[in-house]
């Protein structure tokens, strides 16, 4: 009762937020706190990017987190658009993170929660702090406005997933919030043609960044094609901004493919996630736990040339992201 109480309260608060009073939602738990640069922004109809908080506590070891993390955010302010990391600490969801804030995340690491929609709740009761995985990022994105956010890969139905059931809470969350992720594709280590027919059935628009061919995070195909193409990020943002009009309700997922100077071998890569894959069911670990699991296994067994290529294209979807976020902004001039 008390966790969903909490989560009620947190989306009445939510409803009646207003960027330019952001100061006023500063206090006490399960109020959305925003950075006064993007809560300017906001204001103003500027351009914003969310960015997640998982990617940065259990994406990658530390120094090197808060290393990308400040490039990520250097590449979208470059573009002219404002960077909003997006995470819980001490309770509190936090929309545009401070470096301070950014360097207590990065060293928390895997001590905060990773937090995705259903989580929200219990991290904000107990004052806890929470790193926001791909739902929850966009949850609290939509809450206060942000229509577009990058992030590196989706989760997706896990390989097996027709008889374990595990299926990412990225796929629903993605069939009832309306916004943009701009993602490189769905992580290799899942089932993506499933993936794809999920998010058929959850009435999300699957769009490829000039091409016609679904990404596979690592590698740029994934023999899978896509019902819609975008080329530019004016074609995407015209895109973002009919279903927005429409009042579809639903997100879009628009897919980039790795930089191809970055791209893995694709037999390669499928080789060591199926040797990560029986590792993990040999090591009985599902749920939330087994992505990290297997990414830092991918990892190992690469010698750290899947970690490189998580950055590059992290990055790139940054500079991809960031460009919509302009040209959106550019539409309701």
């Amino acid at each position: 009762m008390a966790s969903s109480s909490s989560l009620s309260r947190l989306s009445n608060l939510c409803r009646h937020f207003n960027p330019s009073k952001s100061s006023d939602n500063n206090k006490g738990v399960g109020l959305i706190k925003v950075s006064p640069e993007v809560s300017e922004a906001l204001s103003n109809g500027g351009p914003v990017v969310a960015l997640e908080s998982t990617i940065i506590s259990h994406g990658m070891p530390y120094p090197k987190n808060l290393e990308t993390a400040k490039e990520v955010e250097a590449i979208v302010r470059g573009k002219g658009a404002v960077p909003a990391t997006i995470a819980i600490l001490d309770g509190i969801p936090c929309v545009g993170l401070s470096v301070v804030e950014l360097e207590r995340l990065a060293n928390l690491g895997t001590q905060a929660q990773k937090t995705a929609r259903r989580d929200i709740a219990h991290v904000v009761a107990s004052k806890g702090n929470g790193a926001t995985t791909v739902s929850a990022t966009m949850l609290i994105a939509s809450m206060v406005g942000i229509s577009v956010f990058v992030t590196g890969g989706i989760g997706g139905v896990h390989r097996h997933g027709e008889n374990t059931m595990d299926i990412s809470s990225d796929l629903t969350e993605l069939g009832r919030t309306p916004v943009a992720v701009i993602s490189a594709g769905v992580k290799s280590i899942l089932d993506i043609p499933r993936t794809l027919e999920y998010l058929e059935t959850q009435g999300v628009c699957v769009a490829a960044y000039k091409t016609n061919e679904f990404p596979a995070f690592f590698t740029r195909t994934s023999g899978c094609k896509v019902p819609c193409r975008v080329d530019t990020a004016e074609e995407c943002a015209r895109l973002i901004d009919a279903n927005m009009k429409l009042g579809l309700g639903t997100g879009i997922l628009i897919a980039v493919p790795i930089p191809q100077e970055h791209e893995a071998s694709g037999s390669l890569i499928d080789s060591v996630i199926q040797r990560a894959l029986k590792e993990a069911r040999d090591k009985n670990i599902t749920g939330n736990a087994e992505t990290p699991f297997l990414l830092a296994r991918v990892n190992e067994l690469t010698g750290g040339a899947s970690l490189s290529s998580n950055i590059a294209l992290v990055k790139n979807n940054a500079l991809v992201g960031a460009e919509i976020a302009v040209a959106l902004s550019h539409l309701s001039d």
